[in-house]
């Protein structure tokens, strides 16, 4: 009599096509969560933290600052007079490794724009993240 202990081939190629399954199962429902999840956080940098650290700016000086780099550093007397900073602890980076875009004056109805390309990293596409609302244009 044989008494061996183990798994037989059919034991494994069940548990096998089980895992097989389940991957089959979960992983669609993951895939393409991580772009939406650099989307969300480009619109919060945009909308609220970058956002805040420009408003911040702006009352301590009267104006926008001209660049994004006015929040980290000190312009200088003539541009800033009241400068209080710094406005924010690094450079502001995309999700995607790119720097935020910024004009002062704004062209969409704004004090100023400030605006992500998106995963492609060009302009337009539809994956743009904006401060503006896109539909009034």
């Amino acid at each position: 009599m044989l008494n061996k202990k183990g798994f037989t081939l059919i034991e494994l190629m069940l548990v096998v096509i089980i895992l097989g399954i389940l991957v089959a199962m979960v992983v669609p429902r993951l895939v393409g969560r991580g772009e939406q999840a650099r989307n969300q956080a480009a619109e919060a940098d945009i909308k609220s933290n970058i956002a805040l650290a420009l408003d911040i700016y702006e009352l301590d000086n009267g104006r926008y600052p001209d660049k994004l780099e006015d929040l980290l550093k000190d312009p200088g007397e003539s541009k800033a007079a009241n400068w209080n900073g710094p406005y924010l602890k690094r450079r502001p980076i995309d999700p995607w490794g790119r720097g935020y875009n910024y004009k002062s004056p704004g062209q969409h109805d704004n004090d100023y724009d400030l605006y992500s390309y998106g995963g492609d990293g060009a302009e337009g596409g539809g994956d743009d993240i904006v401060n503006w609302d896109e539909e009034t244009e």
